[in-house]
C-alpha cells in the first residue's frame, strides 16, 4: 500500500460490461503474429493433449489441476474484466453465521468495555488489540517504507504498553490517536472523510476500537484491489502468455481437458466441408475446394452465439468467458425479438406509421421491457408477446389519432397480434430472416481483419436494433480475439489433426484469404 502522495485510487462499483477494455488490448494483436500463432507448426505442442494413453488421476493430480484452473479463471478475469474487484465480505441479513458472529463480537467487546471501566481499569483485552492492530498496519507497508516501520514498532512496543499497564501508567486514548492517525497516512482517499470522523469523536473507547478495526478491514480491501489493479496492466501486456502456460499445465495433468473444444471443432470442420460438397455439386465439379482451418474456427465462433448451453458444455477454452458469452446470447436474442415484431409492425401498418423515429423509438423501447428476462426457464413467450401486442396496438391507435389517421381496425388489430404471436414459431419467415441476417452480420465480423470498421454497418432490417447491434459484436469479436491470441496454437494443433490424420495433407493446400482469418483483428 503507498503512502499518501502515491494513494491508489478507489475501485468502481460499475457494472458495465469488461470485455469493452479488452478490445483495445485485443486489437493491437497484429495479423501477422495472430496467425503466425494459428499457423506455425512449432507452437501445435502448445495446449494440445498429450498422445500417450490415458492415465487414472490421482485425487491430489486432480486438486491441483482444480487449483490450476481457478488461477487461470482469476487471472483472465482480471485481465478481461475492468470492473473487477474484491467487496468486503458482508452476511447475509438474518443468517445463522450472522447471528453468530455478531453474538461473539458483541460479547468481546462487552469484556472489552468491562475491563476498561474497571478501578483500576484492566488493560489485557485492550493490549492484545492493539499487537493486532499493529501487525495489520506494519501489512500495509511498503518494504522500503523503514522510518515509518521503526515508528510503529517503537510507539506500539508491546513490551512497554505492559509495563505501563501493571502500573496503571498507559495512555491507551494516545495510542488510539497515533493508530488512527497512521492509518490516515496509509489509506487510499475514499477513506479520508471516514478517517477524520473518527479522529473526531474519541470519547467512547471501545466505539473507537470498533471504527479503528472496520475501517482496518476496508483498508484490507483496499490493498486487495490496488494489487488487482497493477496485476491487470501486467496481464494486459503479458496476459495471453501467462494463460497460454496456465492451460498447459492444466492440460499435462488432464489430457482430456480439450474433448469438448475438439468437438466444438470437429463439428465446425463437418459443416464447411458439407457446405463445400455442395458448392461442388452445383458447380458440377469445376475445381477442387478443400476446408480451411480458418474458415472452420470461423464457424466455431459463429456456433457459440447460438449455442446450447444446457445440452451441450462449452469448449474447455472458453469455459472463462462462459458468463459473458451467456450475456451478449441473452441479449442478442431480446433484441432479435424486438427487431422482428418492429418489422412486423411497420410492414402490417404501412404508410401510415412510416418516417416517424420518436413513435418507432417508444415502440422498441415498450417491447425491449415488455419481452425483457424471455431467456428464464419460467419466461412465458407467448404471454409476454400478447401484452406486446396490445400495447403496440394502444400506441398506434393514439399516433395514428394525434395525426388525424384513422385508428387501426380490430381485423388489422387481430391480424397485427398474430403476427406478432408466430415469432415463437422457429421456421416464421420473419424470424428466420432476422436470425439469418444477425449471423451474416457476425460472420463478417469474425471473418474481417478490422471489424471495427464494419461494426456500423448492419444488413437491411436490422436497422432499428444497429446501436444494440454493434455493442454486442465490439463485445463479441474482443472475446473472440482474445481467446484466440491464448489458444491459436491449440486450435491449430486439433484442427491440423481432425484434417490430416485421416487422409496425408494435399500437396498444394489453398491458402486462406485475409477475411478468413479471424486472428488477425
Amino acid at each position: 500500500m503507498p503512502l499518501n502522495d502515491e494513494r491508489p485510487a478507489s475501485t468502481s462499483d460499475g457494472e458495465q460490461q469488461d470485455v469493452e477494455s479488452s478490445s483495445e488490448r485485443s486489437d493491437s494483436v497484429t495479423s501477422a503474429s495472430s496467425r503466425e500463432s494459428f499457423t506455425s507448426d512449432g507452437s501445435s505442442k502448445h495446449c494440445t493433449p498429450s498422445s500417450s494413453p490415458p492415465k487414472t488421476l490421482t485425487l491430489d493430480e486432480v486438486m491441483e489441476s482444480a487449483r490450476d484452473l481457478s488461477s487461470l479463471r482469476l487471472a483472465h478475469e482480471i485481465a478481461v474484466n475492468q470492473d473487477f474487484h474484491v467487496e468486503p465480505q458482508s452476511l447475509p441479513e438474518g443468517s445463522l453465521t450472522k447471528l453468530v458472529r455478531d453474538t461473539l463480537h458483541k460479547a468481546f467487546w462487552d469484556i472489552l468495555a468491562s475491563e476498561l471501566t474497571d478501578d483500576p481499569p484492566e488493560y489485557g483485552q485492550a493490549i492484545r488489540l492493539l499487537a493486532e492492530i499493529r501487525e495489520i498496519v506494519l501489512s500495509f507497508l511498503n518494504p522500503g517504507a523503514n522510518r515509518m516501520r521503526t515508528q510503529i514498532m517503537e510507539v506500539l512496543d508491546m513490551d512497554l504498553i505492559r509495563q505501563q499497564a501493571d502500573n496503571n501508567a498507559v495512555d491507551i486514548q494516545g495510542l488510539a490517536s497515533y493508530i488512527i492517525s497512521t492509518m490516515g497516512k496509509l489509506c487510499c482517499p475514499i477513506r479520508d472523510e471516514e478517517i477524520k470522523k473518527l479522529s473526531q469523536n474519541s470519547d467512547n473507547m471501545v466505539t473507537m476500537f470498533r471504527e479503528i478495526f472496520r475501517l482496518l478491514d476496508l483498508m484490507k480491501t483496499d490493498l486487495i484491489n490496488y494489487e488487482v489493479d497493477s496485476l491487470r496492466l501486467l496481464l494486459q501486456r503479458h496476459g495471453a502468455e501467462c494463460e497460454r502456460e496456465m492451460f498447459q499445465s492444466v492440460l499435462d495433468k488432464t489430457p482430456s481437458a480439450l474433448n469438448h473444444t475438439t468437438s466444438w471443432l470437429k463439428s465446425a470442420l463437418e459443416e464447411l466441408t458439407n457446405n463445400i460438397r455442395e458448392e461442388q455439386t452445383h458447380s458440377q465439379g469445376k475445381g477442387q475446394l478443400v476446408p480451411g482451418p480458418f474458415q472452420a474456427l470461423n464457424i466455431a465462433f459463429l456456433h457459440i452465439l447460438t449455442w446450447e448451453n444446457d445440452k451441450n458444455p462449452l469448449p474447455e477454452t472458453l469455459m472463462n468467458d462462459e458468463i459473458r458469452l451467456q450475456k451478449i446470447q441473452q441479449q442478442l436474442q431480446l433484441i432479435q425479438a424486438v427487431n422482428e415484431v418492429l418489422l412486423i409492425i411497420f410492414s402490417t401498418v404501412g404508410g401510415a406509421i412510416q418516417g416517424l423515429p420518436l413513435l418507432s423509438g417508444r415502440l422498441k423501447r415498450m417491447t425491449g421491457v415488455l419481452l425483457e428476462g424471455m431467456h428464464s426457464p419460467d419466461f412465458n413467450q407467448e404471454e409476454a408477446l400478447e401484452g406486446v401486442s396490445a400495447q403496440i396496438c394502444s400506441e398506434l391507435n393514439k399516433s395514428l389519432t394525434e395525426r388525424s389517421y384513422p385508428p387501426l381496425s380490430p381485423a388489422l388489430q387481430a391480424t397485427l397480434t398474430g403476427q406478432i404471436l408466430s415469432i415463437t414459431q422457429k421456421d416464421n419467415p420473419i424470424r428466420t430472416l432476422v436470425e439469418d441476417r444477425v449471423q451474416q452480420y457476425f460472420m463478417v465480423l469474425i471473418c474481417d481483419p478490422k471489424p471495427q470498421s464494419k461494426l456500423e454497418q448492419v444488413p437491411v432490417g436490422l436497422t432499428a436494433i444497429k446501436p444494440e447491434l454493434a455493442c454486442l459484436g465490439a463485445r463479441f469479436i474482443s472475446l473472440v480475439n482474445y481467446n484466440i491470441t491464448v489458444y491459436g496454437p491449440t486450435y491449430g494443433g486439433i484442427l491440423r489433426k481432425l484434417m490430416f490424420n485421416s487422409s496425408p495433407p494435399p500437396a498444394n493446400p489453398p491458402q486462406d484469404t485475409a477475411q478468413d482469418s479471424v486472428t488477425s483483428k
